[in-house]
């Protein structure tokens, strides 16, 4: 199996370029999995119904959260939806779930969805939590969107799950690290798959009004980045018999 990751999707410019150019991508690849972290996929950050429903039939087939995932008020209704996760290291009785196993015919996919704890909400030990998950999880082929903010706690996620998962893949900072590696011959590994957004721009957002937030330290409304976007994504090529990821290649799309 081919399994396209795509980074951290930033608004309209995000939505747009994946419209554009998946399909061809997919075909390039021979791609017969996608996943998107769709967080940021709404203009002005978060992520809605109507922009979880255009990466869908963009031809995104799951979409995993990180820290924005109740950023909008109707965000709780999305994940009503199969195909969309929350972290699971949410509150037991939040809206969602942060896992789900798909099965596509010939191989059965869990995808998991964790956030990180340092420098960012204190939620459960994502740690003690992928442990009960793995527990109940009935396929190899298991693939970790580890939504973080520390490199450290990235790495540690990283070789904790060696030999125990498919795929470690980190979100979140938005800036593609070139670290990929497949740990202990078994579990593929990056520390942050980047964006998918307006390349020339901080983070997604338009360069001068984060300058000025830094320099003066006083509240500045965020624009969305005008500038043209980029792709940044990883294709892990997976034996689906073994859950063992065999290749991982990051993928820069302009």
């Amino acid at each position: 199996m081919n399994l396209l990751f795509i980074g951290d999707v930033v608004g309209r410019s995000g939505c747009d370029f994946i419209r554009s150019n998946l399909y061809r991508i997919k075909k390039e690849y021979e791609i017969d999995v996608t996943i998107a972290n769709g967080e940021n996929s709404a203009p002005g950050n978060g992520i809605t119904k109507a922009s979880a429903d255009e990466l869908t039939e963009y031809g995104v087939d799951i979409i995993t959260t990180g820290n924005h995932a109740f950023r909008r008020k109707e965000s709780a209704q999305i994940y009503e939806q199969e195909n969309i996760l929350r972290p699971a290291n949410y509150p037991e009785g939040c809206e969602g779930k942060g896992y789900g196993i798909y099965d596509f015919g010939r191989y059965r996919l869990a995808v998991i969805n964790l956030m990180g704890t340092v420098y960012m909400e204190a939620l459960d030990n994502p740690f003690s939590v992928i442990d009960n998950i793995l527990r109940e999880t009935d396929t190899p082929n298991i693939i970790v969107d580890f939504h973080a903010e520390a490199t450290s706690e990235k790495k540690a996620m990283g070789h904790y799950l060696t030999g125990k998962v498919t795929a470690v893949l980190g979100t979140h900072t938005h800036v593609q690290t070139s670290d990929e590696i497949i740990l202990g011959g078994h579990t593929g590994y990056i520390t942050d798959v980047g964006m998918t957004g307006p390349e020339l721009s901080v983070l997604g957002v338009c360069s001068e009004d984060a300058v000025r937030k830094q320099k003066y330290k006083t509240p500045v409304y965020f624009r969305e980045s005008e500038n043209d976007a980029f792709l940044n994504a990883v294709v892990l090529q997976i034996d689906t018999k073994l859950g063992i990821c065999t290749k991982i290649n990051r993928l820069i799309i302009r």
